[in-house]
């Protein structure tokens, strides 16, 4: 996998792009540790200033400086799209490496599990999960019920790939020796999924962290934590476009739209090193 990052690195620009790109979105995470003002805290600065010296991005009108406000944001938001993303893809692996290698009847109802998650529709779910739970629903419950809700297409994906791998000599050499199934799934299939994964993952952190922040927009989430959509929320409720406090929300789509770029770029690069044309061609090119 580090070899393929390096290749990546030096043969692929839109991989330099969109890890430069998460690279800052990263920073700004980092910097809301050594945050000034509390994460909850209102009113701790003058309201409704624009940009300037002293306040980078200006402050909202509950009294909080716009720039660490956002570093805050993006830590929290980043923070959930990973935890959706890594538990997801956890089932995402296990159901399609076991479905896919075992065959059968365990790859019959696997998949048919699969497929009843595909079609669910997801926002509704949410939504309605939203009020069912509402006293209890917190941010590690949403991810909780988003990556259980958001781990079919790759899971299938990844069956695909352990369908192929189960025909490999490799794969025969190890049952042969007397590997269990686990093992050869983890030690021998295992590694050449990791670059699907990586792609996935990148596209699930961005589908978790669209919907988280769809869903805060729409106040269906805990609003009084700092997100992201959170910021977006509360600047609708103050009609900070209408009083002219367009900073409020520029910056912070600003931010989440190049966390989405960057994201998408990772992804997109991580495709085309999948695929050998496309890897050979832009390798030849390099050089």
């Amino acid at each position: 996998m580090l070899a393929i990052l390096r290749d990546l690195l030096r043969y692929n620009l839109e991989f330099r792009i969109g890890l430069a790109l998460v690279a800052i979105v990263l920073v700004m995470a980092g910097l809301s540790f050594v945050s000034p003002y509390p994460a909850g805290d209102v009113f701790v600065v003058p309201p409704d200033i624009p940009p300037s010296i002293t306040h980078w991005l200006g402050t909202t009108s509950r009294g909080q400086d716009v720039f660490w406000q956002l570093t805050l944001a993006i830590r929290n938001t980043l923070g959930f799209g990973i935890m959706v993303a890594v538990l997801s893809r956890v089932i995402a692996i296990v159901v399609g490496l076991l479905a896919g290698y075992s065959g059968g009847w365990i790859d019959r109802v696997l998949m048919s599990i699969n497929d009843t998650f595909i079609i669910i529709p997801l926002f509704p779910i949410l939504i309605l999960f939203y009020f069912v739970l509402r006293d209890t629903m917190s941010t590690p419950l949403l991810a909780t019920i988003m990556a259980c809700l958001g781990w079919a297409y790759d899971a299938r994906l990844i069956r695909s790939i352990a369908l192929s791998l189960k025909t490999r000599e490799f794969t025969q050499t190890s049952i042969f020796s007397g590997m269990k199934t686990h093992e050869i799934l983890a030690r021998e299939h295992l590694p050449y999924v990791l670059p699907i994964v990586f792609s996935t993952t990148m596209n699930n952190m961005n589908w978790s962290i669209g919907i988280e922040v769809t869903l805060a927009v729409l106040g269906f989430t805990d609003i009084n934590t700092p997100t992201i959509g959170g910021m977006i929320y509360w600047a609708n409720q103050h009609t900070a476009l209408v009083a002219g406090i367009w900073w409020w929300i520029a910056f912070p789509v600003a931010l989440v739209a190049m966390t989405f770029v960057g994201l998408f770029l990772l992804a997109v690069s991580m495709n085309e090193y999948i695929d050998p044309r496309s890897r050979l061609a832009r390798m030849g090119g390099g050089r």
